[in-house]
C-alpha cells in the first residue's frame, strides 16, 4: 500500500474511482435530504400545524435512522458497501416520489411520517457507505491521514446539507410544495443512474462470516463514545430542528427563504469548521497530532456555556436577533470541532475487523440523540410558548445545556491516549 507503484495500479485507481462516485452520491443525497427537511417543516407549519405536530413528522425519520444504522452496518459487512449505497439512493427516490406525486389529500401526518421514515433509511445507508469507504484510500497505520480525510468528508457533508436547507427554503418561496419535490426526484434519479453506469466492481471485500450480534460493541471506549454522542447530538437538535426555524419565522418574522438561507449559511460554516478541524486543533494538542478523550471533554464543557448564554441573553431582554445569530455562530463552531473529534475517535478506537459494524453502532447512537432532540424540540417549544414568544426557544436552549454537560461528563471516561489496535487497519476493514 505504501509502494508508489501500487498506488498507481489499476486496482488502486478503480478503488479511488469508486470512492469518488460513492462520495458524490452521498453529497447528492445530503443536498436532497436537507432541502426536503426545510420543505416539509415550513410547508406544514404554514398550514397551521403546531410545533409539536411538525416535530412528529420527523419522528419516524429518526427512529428508522436508528434501525438503519443497527442493521445497515451488518448489511454493509455481509453484502458490501455498494449494496448499501444503491439501497440508500433507491429508497430516497421512493420517499421523494411519495410526496411529489401523491394526491393533495394524501399529504397528512401519517403519510408524511412514512415518507420521512424512508428518507431516514436512505440518508443513513448512503452516509454509512461513504464514511466507511474512506478507509479504502487511507494507507495502513496512517492515523493523521485518516483524521484529515474523515474531517474533510464530514465537513463537506454538513456544508452541502446547508446548501440543501437554502435550496428547500428557496424552492418553497418560488414553487409549490410538490413541484419543488419533483425537482429533487430528478436529482436523486440522475445520481442513481450515473452511479450504476460508472461504478466498477465492488468496494472492498464482502465478509460472509459477519454475525448480527457483532453489531453491539464490546469495546468499552466505543460504548462510552456512543453514549456521549447521544447527548451531543440531542443538544444540537433539541433547539435546531423545530424550535429555531419556528422562532425565526414566527418571532423574528423572517420569510421561508431568509430562515432557510440563514440555517444554510450556519450549516455550511459548521461544515467548513469540521473540515478544518485537524489544523485548528493541532496547535492546541500537546505532544501528539491527533485528539483523544481529553480533547472531546474540553470541547463539550466549552460548548455547554453557549446555549446557556443565549438563554440568559433572551431572558434578559437583549435583542433576540443579535443574541440568537451571534450565539448560534459560536455554538456551531465549537459543536463542529467536537463532532469532528468524535468522528475520528470512533475509527481510532475500533479494531480492523469491526469497523463497518462499529460505525453502524456509533451512528445508531447518533440517530438516537437526534430522535430525542427532535421530539423535545417540538414539545419544549410548544410548552414554553405558553409563557411568552421567546420562552419556547429558551426552554429548548436550557435542555441543550443539560445535554451537553452530560456529554462532557461521559467524555471524561474516554481514553486519554489512543493505543495501538489489536489488529491493523487494512483495505478490507469495512467488511465488504
Amino acid at each position: 500500500m505504501n509502494d508508489p507503484s501500487a498506488a498507481r495500479s489499476p486496482a488502486a485507481r478503480a478503488g479511488l474511482r469508486n470512492y469518488i462516485l460513492v462520495t458524490a452520491a452521498y453529497w447528492s443525497d445530503t443536498v436532497t435530504d436537507g432541502a426536503t427537511r426545510m420543505l416539509v417543516l415550513f410547508y406544514f407549519y404554514s398550514l397551521g400545524y403546531t410545533p409539536f405536530a411538525v416535530a412528529s413528522l420527523f419522528i419516524f425519520y429518526e427512529v428508522f435512522g436508528i434501525l438503519t444504522n443497527l442493521f445497515g452496518g451488518y448489511i454493509g459487512a455481509r453484502f458490501g458497501l455498494k449494496t448499501t449505497l444503491f439501497i440508500g439512493l433507491g429508497t430516497q427516490l421512493v420517499a421523494l416520489s411519495m410526496l411529489a406525486f401523491a394526491p393533495q389529500g394524501w399529504l397528512v401526518v401519517v403519510y408524511v411520517m412514512v415518507s420521512q421514515a424512508l428518507s431516514g433509511i436512505a440518508k443513513d445507508m448512503t452516509k454509512m457507505s461513504s464514511k466507511s469507504a474512506v478507509k479504502l484510500i487511507v494507507p495502513e497505520g496512517a492515523s493523521a491521514t485518516l483524521y484529515r480525510w474523515v474531517s474533510i468528508l464530514t465537513g463537506s457533508k454538513n456544508a452541502l446539507k446547508g446548501v440543501g436547507f437554502f435550496l428547500g427554503g428557496l424552492l418553497l418561496t418560488l414553487l409549490d410544495f410538490q413541484t419543488a419535490l419533483k425537482l429533487l426526484v430528478a436529482l436523486v434519479g440522475s445520481t442513481l443512474i450515473l452511479a450504476a453506469l460508472l461504478m466498477r466492481g465492488g468496494l472492498g471485500q464482502a465478509n460472509k462470516k459477519a454475525k448480527f450480534g457483532q453489531m453491539f460493541s464490546r469495546n468499552s471506549a466505543v460504548n462510552k463514545l456512543a453514549a456521549a454522542r447521544i447527548f451531543l447530538f440531542g443538544a444540537r437538535d433539541v433547539w435546531f430542528v423545530v424550535g429555531l426555524p419556528v422562532f425565526l419565522s414566527s418571532v423574528l418574522g423572517w420569510t421561508f427563504w431568509q430562515s432557510g438561507g440563514f440555517l444554510a449559511v450556519w450549516v455550511i460554516g459548521y461544515g467548513i469548521v469540521q473540515a478544518a478541524t485537524p489544523g485548528l486543533l493541532r496547535s492546541r494538542v500537546e505532544e501528539q497530532h491527533e485528539p483523544d478523550g481529553r480533547t472531546a471533554t474540553i470541547l463539550a464543557f466549552v460548548l455547554a456555556t453557549l446555549p446557556a448564554g443565549i438563554a440568559l441573553g433572551l431572558s434578559a431582554g437583549l435583542a433576540p436577533s443579535t443574541v440568537v445569530v451571534a450565539g448560534l455562530i459560536l455554538f456551531g463552531a465549537v459543536f463542529a470541532l467536537n463532532s469532528a473529534v468524535h468522528s475520528y475517535l470512533i475509527l481510532a478506537y475500533t479494531d480492523s475487523d469491526k469497523v463497518a459494524m462499529s460505525v453502524g453502532f456509533y451512528y445508531m447512537a447518533n440517530a438516537s440523540g437526534r430522535l430525542a432532540g427532535t421530539v423535545l424540540s417540538g414539545a419544549l417549544y410548544q410548552w414554553g410558548l405558553q409563557s411568552g414568544p421567546s420562552k419556547g426557544l429558551i426552554a429548548c436552549l436550557w435542555a441543550s445545556t443539560v445535554f451537553v454537560v452530560l456529554a462532557g461528563l461521559l467524555s471524561l471516561l474516554l481514553p486519554r491516549h489512543i493505543g495501538p489496535r489489536s489488529k491493523p487497519i487494512k483495505l478490507d476493514d469495512l467488511g465488504e
